[in-house]
């Protein structure tokens, strides 16, 4: 296995956005949704918008604890209103009687008649329990309006969102039992390799502890994805080849990881060239070089996508944070999560990287109030104890060096999470 990341310049690589954009492009939905109920709904992505069944709120009621009533009688009334009702959250929606006011809850219906809610901290009862208010009420306050967040009718989530806690809480409460999602997309997870092996195992020289597969199996589920696991894999073409076939078969996606550089053991290429075909090979990104696109089949449309990472696992990691993973939402049927970059300032120099743009794992310090970015240790491309502590990628142009104190683009972490 050969990452092939090495500080060597390699003309005619395609730039990382440019990748990430035809990614994107390539990435087409998969066929065939089914009904779930809604608690068993988490990451699931719906396959048709999500329609509001009920105005909401229902009915206008009160925002806060405190004491319905209306302005006009309150100004006519310089000892005060008696309190003549009470409306607990629950309650139907009843009448306010005229020249007194109501003590009501929060979410309870705003008796008909009443314009404002006075919260109770402003108010104070005098000993025959009548209510004086301290300060001016503007009419309306503290009312939530009936229809204010949604009409029956009105797209609450469109097709193509990935639900979380607080879409179900949404869709709970508009009373949704079940909801119309995508099917699981299925990705072939293949490891090549003859230096790997099991953690568990006994270690033996010359021998490497997968660590590939385990994190890309865990990204893989952290997505929704159902996970065939194909490997390792021999470093031969024909045991590459037979597995590719299978993998075709059997899944939406192949996610390749190791044998996709240009040495004499890296067989993903040729093997693919002769099942399939190669839309792109090579990115200008350190880490990540070899990154591959292509398919299995007649066509990157009709075939089985195949996406080939470097072995390096911080390779790997990077090659799927920032192009495996958008191509991977849109097989699903969702909206590739747009890439969030901002200015930061380096607290560190370094020397330009060259030919290609350079992910620089880094953690940001707030000590002085504003986010300085430190590197989160060493930047090879082996070493995941940097990738594990980092909170983002620093991404530095080619032949650009970093200067310390200058901005250079930030590209958070925790937006491959989602």
């Amino acid at each position: 296995m050969n990452c092939g990341c090495a500080e060597v310049f390699t003309p005619g690589l395609l730039d990382l956005f440019e990748a990430r954009a035809r990614m994107v492009e390539a990435a087409l939905p998969v066929t065939g949704v089914e009904r779930v109920a809604l608690v068993d709904a988490a990451g699931r992505v719906l396959a048709e918008p999500a329609r509001a069944t009920l105005d909401m709120p229902g009915v206008d009621n009160s925002a806060m604890d405190g004491y319905a009533l209306r302005l006009g009688e309150l100004a006519a009334a310089p000892s005060g209103l008696p309190v003549t009702l009470r409306v607990p959250a629950g309650a139907g929606v009843t009448h306010l009687p005229e020249g007194g006011c109501a003590r009501i809850f929060t979410g309870a219906p705003v008796p008909l008649g009443a314009d404002a809610v006075v919260p109770q901290e402003r108010v104070q009862r005098d000993g025959q329990g009548r209510v004086q208010v301290w300060g001016e009420v503007a009419s309306g306050a503290n009312i939530r309006r009936r229809g204010e967040e949604s009409r029956a009718g009105d797209v609450l989530l469109g097709a193509g969102r990935r639900l979380n806690a607080a879409s179900i809480g949404l869709l709970a409460g508009q009373g949704i039992e079940t909801v119309t999602v995508y099917r699981r997309l299925r990705v072939a997870l293949v490891t090549t390799g003859d230096e790997l092996i099991a953690p568990g195992q006994a270690w033996r020289p010359g021998a490497v502890y997968d660590s590939g597969g385990p994190m890309l199996r865990t990204l893989l589920a952290g997505q929704g994805c159902e996970v065939l696991d194909l490997g390792p894999v021999l470093d031969t073409p024909e045991a590459l080849a037979a597995v590719l076939a299978e993998a075709r078969n059997s899944a939406d996606l192949v996610l390749c990881t190791g044998g996709v550089s240009v040495g004499e053991e890296d067989h993903v290429r040729p093997v693919l060239e002769t099942l399939g075909g190669l839309d792109f090979h090579g990115v200008a990104m350190k880490p990540g070089k070899p990154l591959a696109l292509g398919w299995l089949g007649p066509s990157l449309c009709v075939g089985t996508p195949l996406i080939g990472l470097p072995g390096n696992p911080v390779a790997s990691l990077a090659g799927w944070q920032l192009l495996a993973l958008p191509f991977v939402q849109g097989r699903q049927g969702r909206v590739p999560t747009p890439l969030q970059r901002f200015p930061v300032t380096a607290g560190f120099s370094r020397r330009a990287p060259q030919g290609r743009r350079e992910l620089l794992r880094v953690v940001l310090d707030w000590t002085d109030g504003e986010p300085v970015a430190r590197l989160a240790g060493g930047q090879g491309s082996h070493m995941l104890g940097a990738a594990s502590e980092s909170h983002g990628y620093l991404i530095i142009d080619a032949d650009t060096p970093v200067e310390e104190g200058h901005d250079y683009g930030y590209c958070p972490g925790a937006q491959f999470l989602d």
